[in-house]
């Protein structure tokens, strides 16, 4: 079409400029009408082809010598070559194949790949962006929520500062009811020294004017007594000392909101019909467990008692001290934190976003570490905590002793909220027996949802599911068993600490004995820990090592 009519022109052909183009040459890239065909065709300075004017494009024009055809298609090169490319030497060594059979290959592949996107990446992705509206009304409420928990806590402590000023002031009014009451008797007992002046000063004035020999003679002075005036008083009036208003510890009193956190995980795969959905790796047992890493902490003579999993690069620990120490698996010593109470942690766990809390017995709280600050989340009244773990819902659940010693329960917290309490073990039985209020008593829960206690008063591990209901217990029969640390791994298996065999044992999800790791020369083992890759983490108390064990394939 000439460049030079209006774009509302319609399709002419190029030669005759008057009829309707059918036809186009590729090569020359020119539209043509039945009768111009023969006379473009006489042009020989170059090839032809010509094709139906709906097919115009078809025909592959080599790239790099535009006036011929491409026959063929270099698969090394992923181009389409002509005649002249492949007596050039360029592609000699090249594998190809037919133009038009690659043509039909990309047109399939792009069917495919329509339909994929079409069925289903689009829909994924449109699922995607429907979990925006539903994030952003959680965040709404969650923002509700934490207001109205905020607005609870500062009605709260409003009471409570109330109370205090309603103290104080009362304090003020008994003391000056006292004062005023010293001040009523002084002034009675002034006054009635005053009248007895008074009287006196009368009846020497009368003694004065009298000719009474012998009264006058009788006179005895009494201005020696009233010379010995009343002590002066020196009054110190009470005064109020108002402390400087200290933000910092209202924010404490207050409470703390935690920092939102947004990770990036990952969505299931995406697969066609014709793929196979993998399962979860299945990891045997090893004949011979190993340990890979010996990491050695600072406890000294402290008696490491716990261990916790960073990911697959990092482990928290803690002793019978009050420092709480993070470890690369190298062995350095990333940071230490001191306890908010200078307590000694009871139990330690590692929860979602990868933050560490611990339970400190002594003063009845549960604490998260933030970064190098501690907060404390949970103050717990009449009960003290013993034991810790996540939940594989990004809950957690708290193991707690009350004061008289005599009860023990797990109670699921989100956040500082209680969502579930289990006392016993669905038989009436309680879930742990009576230990000592200081001891730890080590918890787990697998994906199942189990709850797995080490009851290491009673040398049993006693399981129950979510609702708290019996699944069974587990003791050894041939020897003497201490179960105290229990942790559980990818394929539902539970690992538990033997404090008197040194050895580790485990059971399969029903609670049925599949081995012992007694070839790792474990001393005094305690608390233990699982990475992702399932290699098992040991604290030992003997040592203050933590031993990093592979006991399973990866």
């Amino acid at each position: 079409m000439n460049s030079t009519r209006g774009k509302q022109d319609v399709l002419r052909c190029d030669l005759c400029e008057t009829s309707m183009p059918l036809l186009h040459c590729d090569i020359c890239n020119v539209n043509l009408c039945k009768p111009c065909v023969g006379e473009h065709a006489l042009d020989e300075s170059k090839e032809h082809k010509i094709v139906p004017f709906k097919k115009r494009g078809s025909t592959p024009k080599c790239l790099k010598h535009s006036s011929k055809i491409c026959e063929l298609h270099c698969e090394q090169c992923d181009c389409p070559i002509c005649a002249l490319c492949v007596s050039s030497f360029d592609h000699e060594q090249h594998f190809k194949v037919d133009i038009f059979k690659k043509f039909e290959e990309k047109k399939a592949a792009l069917q495919k790949d329509i339909q994929e996107l079409e069925n289903l990446i689009y829909p994924k992705y449109q699922d995607i962006v429907s979990e925006v509206p539903i994030y952003r009304k959680d965040l709404n409420k969650n923002s509700q929520n934490l207001k109205a928990a905020i607005n609870k806590q500062g009605r709260d402590l409003h009471r409570e500062v109330n109370s205090v000023i309603k103290k104080m002031k009362a304090n003020v009014d008994d003391l000056n009811s006292k004062y005023m009451a010293y001040l009523k008797k002084r002034e009675d007992e002034i006054t009635g020294i005053i009248s007895e002046i008074q009287q006196n000063i009368s009846d020497m004035k009368k003694l004065l004017d009298s000719y009474d020999v012998c009264h006058v003679c009788a006179y005895k002075s009494k201005n020696a007594v009233f010379r010995k005036l009343p002590p002066k008083l020196k009054v110190c009036l009470p005064k109020f000392i108002p402390h400087e208003i200290d933000e910092a510890e209202i924010n404490l009193q207050l409470g703390v909101v935690l920092k939102l956190k947004v990770i990036a995980g990952e969505y299931d795969p995406i697969f066609t019909s014709k793929e196979v959905v993998p399962t979860l790796p299945k990891r045997p047992l090893m004949a011979n467990p190993i340990v890979m890493t010996n990491i050695f902490t600072e406890s000294g003579n402290n008696n490491l008692c716990h261990v916790s999993c960073v990911g697959n690069k990092e482990i928290w620990t803690s002793g019978c001290d009050e420092f709480l120490r993070l470890y690369n698996l190298e062995g350095k010593l990333v940071k230490s934190i001191k306890t908010k109470s200078g307590n000694i942690p009871i139990a330690i766990a590692i929860i979602r976003f990868d933050d560490l809390i611990y339970a400190d017995n002594y003063d009845r709280s549960l604490n998260i570490v933030k970064g190098t600050e501690v907060h404390t989340m949970i103050r717990l009244q009449g009960w003290r905590p013993i034991g810790v773990c996540s939940s594989s819902s990004d809950e957690f659940l708290l193991l707690m002793v009350n004061d008289s010693n005599n009860q023990r329960k797990v109670v699921r917290y989100s956040g500082s909220t209680e969502k579930q309490t289990i006392q016993f073990d669905g038989k009436g039985i309680p879930l742990v027996s009576s230990t000592s209020k200081n001891f730890p008593t080590f918890i787990c829960e697998n994906k199942n949802f189990d709850i797995c206690v080490a009851d290491n008063n009673a040398n049993v591990v006693v399981v129950v599911n979510q609702s708290g209901e019996f699944r069974f217990r587990y003791t050894s029969i041939n020897r003497l068993f201490q179960p105290i640390g229990i942790v559980t791994d990818s394929q539902n298996r539970m690992l538990i600490s033997d404090g008197i065999n040194n050895f580790i044992h485990i059971l399969n999800e029903d609670g049925n004995f599949l081995r012992y790791i007694n070839n790792c020369y474990l001393q005094c083992p305690r608390g233990l820990c699982i990475d992702n890759n399932d290699n098992l983490f040991v604290a030992e108390s003997a040592t203050c090592a933590v031993k990093r064990i592979q006991y399973c394939s990866t």
